[in-house]
């Protein structure tokens, strides 16, 4: 998700961001509904392995690839 962020951040106006805006509403759905996050505590203890995991994630884009 930070990946995807910078990549939008960095990307000049009309650069056609179409592609990173939809992976990052989908990563934002998983996130959100993913049942990990069930309990409140969980945000707190277990953010960092979560984020580790979606970093190594096979269908997550490759550096400076978008989502189509």
């Amino acid at each position: 998700m930070q990946q995807t962020y910078a990549e939008l951040a960095q990307a000049p106006a009309g650069a056609g961001t179409t592609a990173l805006r939809r992976w990052l509403i989908a990563l934002s759905g998983n996130l959100c509904s993913h049942p990990y996050w069930a309990a409140s505590a969980a945000w707190r203890a277990g953010g960092v392995e979560l984020r580790r995991a979606a970093r190594t994630h096979p269908s997550a884009p490759a550096d400076g690839e978008a989502a189509a």
